[in-house]
């Protein structure tokens, strides 16, 4: 391993998607969340999706609230957010 690369380029940014979408407040609660995956309302890269699938920067998730859809794509990934700071995680495509 090259000297001068510091840990943080190693470490690999991934988390659930049950824990994203509670994290990100696209969805409330992570029990929810896990409900809406398990319930086939999720998808992540046009594919269904169950709570533990890990998200990565730039995946793209599909989530089904009733007949309204909400496309984003992930701009990242962190462990603790404030509310005003998780409208920062992605970006809404639709």
């Amino acid at each position: 391993m090259p000297k001068n690369v510091g840990i943080e380029v190693l470490i690999k940014k991934i988390m659930r998607l049950d824990k994203y979408l509670k994290v990100s407040r696209l969805i409330k609660r992570r029990t929810v969340a896990a409900e809406a995956c398990d319930g086939g309302r999720v998808s992540v890269n046009n594919k269904p999706a169950k709570p533990s699938h890990e998200i990565k920067q730039n995946d793209i998730i599909e989530i089904s609230f009733g007949e309204k859809k909400v496309r984003v794509r992930v701009t990242e990934i962190k462990e603790h957010v404030s509310k005003a700071a998780a409208p920062d995680m992605y970006e809404a495509l639709s």
